[in-house]
């Protein structure tokens, strides 16, 4: 991983309603990870920091949506990369006891 650490390229999980029941029905995990992160990287990253096997990684980026700041002031989001990552266990990984 040449220098970064598991900690580096996993930013922060992404705990929305539908990743939940991604969790809870198909074992994927959701994270918001390091935008120069590839999937190699992020399967060692995960496999490492939550102690489960990795089956496979999907990436995207998600794009920037506009929004308004006062009046008339246009502004957007940032840009980030999200990766799904599916697990090989059986049951679902409860993710918040694991942080």
């Amino acid at each position: 991983m040449a220098g970064k650490s598991p900690y580096d390229i996993l930013i922060r999980p992404v705990l929305t309603e539908k990743a939940v029941k991604q969790n809870e029905k198909e074992n994927k995990l959701v994270f918001e990870v390091a935008p120069d992160a590839n999937k190699i990287e992020i399967k060692k990253a995960v496999e490492e920091v939550f102690g489960v096997k990795v089956k496979e990684v999907r990436t995207m980026i998600v794009k920037p949506k506009r929004r308004r700041m006062g009046f008339s002031k246009p502004g957007f989001t940032k840009k980030w990369k999200k990766a799904i990552v599916k697990i090989e266990s059986e049951e679902p990984v409860n993710i918040a006891e694991l942080i």
